[in-house]
């Protein structure tokens, strides 16, 4: 785990105190701006588990540069960047879809 996952972490729980806090007082901003640290914080971890991945990558790369392994890094590499392009597709998806339910 590194760094950008935990500050993902911690960004995930204040979005979520901030959350409460504004449901609980009827604050709107404020619970919206605590929904947004909390969509931060989780892209954050995201991008700091790709970074292990990455990283775990290049060390097995280094350890036994094999034909295989080239493969199999950037199997891994398009599987990884494959499903965070999913996912932000999804997520546009979603928010075009409350936009127009308003």
């Amino acid at each position: 785990m590194n760094s950008t996952h935990v500050e993902g972490s911690f960004d995930v729980a204040k979005g979520k105190v901030k959350q409460a806090i504004g449901e609980t007082f009827n604050d709107q901003s404020l619970a919206n701006e605590g929904a947004v640290d909390e969509v931060k914080g989780h892209a954050k971890e995201a991008w700091g588990n790709v970074k292990d991945a990455a990283s775990d990558i290049g060390n097995q790369h280094e350890a036994e540069a094999t034909a295989t392994e080239e493969k199999t890094g950037h199997n891994i590499r398009t599987s990884i960047t494959d499903a965070v392009d999913h996912a932000k597709d999804s997520i546009s998806r979603t928010v075009d879809h409350l936009k127009h339910d308003r």
